[in-house]
């Protein structure tokens, strides 16, 4: 299970630097330009905050692999973690409207990957906690 939370911490730090590139990727000085102040900067502010999470949590996983699987506080920190990825994956399908990737090969290729990326990361989690 070590090895696990390894790959994970790597693909969470990865996954945590690709929010860089959101503003510029998804167009966002043009995109957000109709929006109040506030919800411009809330987005740019709600990005960051969420990309430092997902970093922090990564580094956790790289550096705190054995504590995690042999406490009991690590077992409840894998426990929150699985409940918060598994809701993730319910967002997947749930949140965002299937017209933003079906029939897209990109979005399609993204919409799946990502769809395993929460579920691997689900699973994972919540054997750590039921074992």
């Amino acid at each position: 299970m070590e090895i696990h939370l390894k790959i994970i911490g790597v693909l969470l730090i990865v996954l945590a630097l690709i929010h860089i590139v959101f503003p510029k990727y998804f167009n966002w000085e043009n995109e957000l330009k109709s929006l109040s102040l506030i919800n411009r900067q809330m987005m740019t502010v709600h990005t960051f905050f969420i990309a430092l999470t997902v970093f922090l949590m990564g580094l956790l996983c790289l550096t705190s692999s054995t504590e995690i699987i042999e406490t009991s506080l690590g077992k409840k920190i894998s426990l929150g973690l699985g409940i918060f990825w598994a809701i993730r994956l319910i967002i997947q399908f749930f949140g965002y409207s299937p017209e933003l990737w079906k029939g897209k090969k990109f979005e399609t290729f993204m919409h799946i990957t990502f769809s395993l990326l929460w579920a691997y990361l689900s699973i994972i989690f919540l054997m750590i906690y039921f074992n």
